[in-house]
């Protein structure tokens, strides 16, 4: 199954894990700058053209969505009775997708154990749209980003918020504008430089959507900002599955791993944050860890976090 997205992850010094989270890879410093205000769509009311690539890819990924809907994959109900989970079960789903990364590097191989990694401080959502993308959609994508920053804050009881000064930024662009709209962001975000999402402005054609986070002060384990890429050519279900995906695997969910029912599997039976997904968020910010926590450290205090959550014993 191809992946749906992926999360990287950038330290002080460069890579700091990526599920497009990698590893400790030491690189230059990132450079901090004061952003100039920038509106969050880019030539809002001159739509370009779309060029025989974006079209092509649009056609590619219509027709992902439709084999993926007719094997029951993409399912929106998130988990029933055929997908029960007890306490042990949720609490090692906990360790292998938050401590243990998707990519040892941008995109390439695979990761290795990594410490938690999360925001301490508020995360301000804000949109870029590509200048290809359409009112209609922006209205559609925009509501369901908001709506779901606010579903997140509710489940982590941590702040996160689609108003003030963005440090998390979610791009909404297609194969012909996402540069552009990768510039825009940088210049919104102080930390974040051009160069630091050269990942992300080359995508292969069955990675639908990706997410950059970033610790850039002392605290490598510690996220700052963040920068989503969701391909605009998506059809609806799987554009929603991105942003779904995506803005969770940046509050610190990095890895895909077999849990079911979850998002944070390559087998995309679930388009959206399911039941499983909202316990695992919950258990990231809970007050009782915290970031730089090795599994070992965290494991016995996740185990009774996953039985509270659960009702009792496993």
């Amino acid at each position: 199954m191809a992946p749906r997205g992926t999360l990287l992850r950038w330290g002080a010094l460069g890579f700091a894990g990526a599920a497009l989270v990698a590893c400790d890879v030491a690189q230059a410093p990132l450079t901090v700058k004061t952003p100039r205000p920038r509106p969050n769509v880019l030539a809002e009311t001159q739509l370009r053209p779309t060029s025989e690539e974006s079209a092509a890819l649009r056609s590619y990924l219509v027709q992902v969505q439709a084999a993926q809907l007719s094997q029951g994959l993409l399912r929106e109900d998130g988990g029933g009775p055929d997908t029960p989970f007890t306490a042990d079960m949720l609490a090692r789903n906990f360790e292998r997708i938050v401590f243990f990364n998707e990519y040892e590097k941008a995109l390439q191989g695979r990761g290795g154990e990594s410490p938690l990694r999360r925001w301490s401080g508020p995360v301000r959502v804000g949109i870029v749209f590509g200048n290809s993308v359409p009112p209609s959609q922006r209205s559609a994508d925009g509501t369901a980003i908001r709506n779901y920053a606010r579903r997140l804050g509710q489940i982590t009881g941590h702040p996160i918020m689609s108003f003030g000064p963005p440090n998390f930024i979610v791009i909404v662009a297609s194969e012909d504008d996402r540069g552009a709209a990768l510039d825009a962001a940088a210049a919104r975000v102080p930390g974040i430089t051009p160069e630091s999402l050269n990942a992300l402005r080359s995508l292969s054609r069955d990675t639908y959507c990706a997410v950059a986070a970033y610790a850039a002060g002392s605290d490598a384990n510690t996220y700052t900002a963040a920068v989503a890429v969701i391909r605009a050519e998506n059809p609806g279900l799987l554009r929603l599955s991105c942003i779904h995906e995506e803005m969770a695997q940046a509050l610190g969910l990095a890895n895909d791993s077999n849990a079911r029912p979850s998002i944070f599997n390559d087998d995309d039976e679930f388009a959206l944050l399911t039941k499983h997904d909202e316990k695992l968020l919950k258990m990231l910010y809970d007050p009782r860890l915290s970031p730089g926590m090795s599994a070992a450290e965290a494991a016995p205090i996740a185990r009774t976090i996953a039985r509270e959550l659960q009702g009792g014993p496993s």
